[in-house]
């Protein structure tokens, strides 16, 4: 079954971008729920996909929000505070990688877009197709199918997540004026990062994993965001924050703390004050990616 949730999700990661090309040749301005959305009706959530996670959030569009990192990855797409840009190696990579076949492979192996592959300049036919048979079409306008409960179910979820990602801005962005200047090392790292081409953006001081596992990691006590032991380190080519752990198997419940306190956290989905990630562990090595762009975590 995660092999095909895995492949579905790579497909629909595929319409991510077709659509957010989509979205730049017709000149529409989408926001990063409804590309989710649609991306979720081109390609169906099947049953397994559909169930839904603490949240009311569908198990797959959590899976294809998550896996959109790989999108950013690759450099195809950038995510900022106004929302999801498309970028022009992303546009050629539509055009390089057709097919979903291709684009799966060129994600997973790193595939860089072939220098001859034009940016395109028109919607592809499938896209273009719509407007073009409107103009012969009769005046009395088609029945339209009802929405289907799935559906139903992915524009809710599109609501959740639009209103999960942009919790306390005000009150981080106050914080982040009132803070002291950066000091010579983290200038240096961010420096190297936009050398690199990486995404730069505004970061906490500290992230901690506050968890039920904190005293496997050293720590004094669980659930306690303060500690050394429980503090991630900010990756500066890629501006995840990191923490890689060897975890007995078991049953494990956490949350993302930020500056050594309580008063900023995030949960499942990036929702503020959110309930606790969930976490079967397997038993063994662990990296725990928290990505302070959409406020939530992936799992290597």
């Amino acid at each position: 079954m995660p092999t095909a949730i895995a492949d579905t999700t790579t497909v629909r990661l595929k319409s991510v971008l077709d659509i957010l090309a989509e979205s730049v040749l017709s000149g529409e301005t989408l926001g990063a729920g409804a590309v989710l959305a649609q991306a979720t009706v081109r390609v169906p959530l099947n049953e397994k996909e559909s169930e839904l996670l603490s949240g009311g959030i569908p198990r797959g569009h959590k899976a294809l929000t998550t896996a959109t990192s790989k999108l950013v990855k690759a450099g195809w797409l950038v995510k900022g505070r106004s929302g999801w840009t498309i970028t022009e190696d992303g546009l050629r990579a539509t055009v390089a990688f057709p097919d979903a076949e291709s684009f799966a492979t060129a994600l997973a192996e790193g595939t860089p877009v072939p220098s001859d592959v034009p940016v395109p300049t028109e919607l592809p036919a499938r896209a273009a197709a719509p407007k073009a048979a409107a103009a012969k079409a009769p005046k009395a306008a088609p029945k339209k199918k009802a929405p289907s409960k799935a559906a139903k179910v992915v524009e809710k979820a599109a609501e959740l997540i639009e209103d999960a990602v942009a919790p306390v801005a005000k009150a981080v962005r106050t914080r982040k004026a009132a803070a002291k200047p950066a000091k010579a090392g983290e200038e240096s790292a961010e420096a190297q990062a936009l050398a690199q081409g990486a995404e730069s953006i505004d970061q906490p001081e500290a992230v901690a994993i506050a968890g039920d596992f904190n005293v496997l990691l050293g720590a004094p006590a669980n659930w306690a965001p303060q500690y050394d032991e429980s503090q991630m380190k900010l990756d500066a080519v890629d501006q995840l924050w990191k923490l890689t752990a060897d975890l007995p198997a078991g049953h494990y419940s956490f949350k993302i703390a930020l500056n050594r306190s309580w008063d900023e956290n995030y949960g499942a989905f990036g929702a503020f004050d959110g309930a606790n990630h969930e976490l079967h562990h397997p038993g063994g090595r662990i990296t725990f990616n928290y990505d302070h762009r959409t406020r939530d975590i992936t799992l290597v």
